[in-house]
């Protein structure tokens, strides 16, 4: 199948947004709720992209990887849900052109093209109501565990150019994920801690505090919101991406279980009647 050509459609002259989603629970692929609701608006009211290159928190690596093959496999990076889910798949096709550009825009940071890995649930899961019908490229970017926050914003800003070219940049993680520590009972409330890092994040997004952003472990309940960084590193790809001319929004935000919040943000042209809280 022909590769995507970044060059000869219209989206490809207009400026894309960038998105981050807090994506939850796998089992979000299956449900309909408030947040999947704002997720499928975003295909609904986004301009068409040419193809999605995502920042997943569950490709977590040593060095930075690109997936580069034409079909990608649906990965099932979990255990112990219903098998309706592991028997999903989204078969979306992949876009050695977009990799290979990746590659090039990271230099000199050598990127392996990769054709092991594929699409993981932080992927599929929102991509399953922002495109059901999977009809949009994708490739997948890696998260490098051993570059610091502000080497991840550095990295990120390097793939501004793809923007301008049809590419919408997604990111997916959670701002606060502690699974050790979720409260399983329904309409469980957010701990204090996950309430205090998630809003203060909020506001250092909204200001356009990069600096904040980077530092985040100077933020209060930061211990307790991010135990590990994949899930929040992604955030730092789409702030990065974010300049004076583009609108900020917050599309949605919430708790799961008390430790997992569900902050999602757009930067650039926003989509009408979101649900914040």
């Amino acid at each position: 199948m022909a590769q995507t050509d970044l060059t000869q459609d219209a989206t490809a002259n207009r400026k894309m947004p960038a998105v981050f989603i807090g994506h939850g629970s796998p089992m979000n692929t299956l449900e309909h709720n408030r947040y999947t609701e704002v997720w499928a608006m975003l295909g609904q009211h986004l301009p068409r992209p040419k193809a999605i290159l995502m920042v997943s928190a569950h490709w977590y690596t040593r060095g930075t990887g690109v997936t580069a093959m034409q079909r990608p496999k649906t990965i099932h990076d979990f255990g112990g849900f219903p098998q309706a889910l592991f028997d999903f798949r989204y078969p979306a096709r992949g876009d050695a052109e977009l990799a290979a550009q990746v590659s090039q825009l990271l230099a000199p940071t050598p990127v392996i093209m990769d054709q092991g890995w594929g699409l993981d649930h932080g992927t599929w899961s929102v991509l399953a109501h922002v495109y059901p019908e999977a009809d949009v490229p994708v490739v997948q970017l890696s998260i490098d565990a051993s570059l610091s926050p502000a080497q991840h914003v550095e990295l990120a800003r390097q793939l501004a150019p793809l923007r301008e070219q049809g590419v919408l940049i997604m990111a997916s993680g959670n701002v606060v994920h502690n699974l050790g520590v979720m409260n399983w009972q329904a309409g469980a409330p957010a701990y204090p801690w996950a309430d205090t890092f998630n809003d203060a994040v909020k506001a250092a997004v909204l200001a356009r505090d990069i600096e904040t952003l980077i530092n985040y472990r100077s933020l209060a309940g930061a211990g307790e919101s991010v135990p590990t960084a994949e899930h929040y590193l992604p955030l730092l790809y789409i702030a990065a991406l974010m300049t004076e001319d583009d609108p900020i929004q917050v599309l949605v935000d919430g708790v799961e279980g008390g430790s997992i919040t569900m902050q999602s943000i757009q930067v650039g042209a926003g989509i009408p009647h979101v649900v914040v809280d």
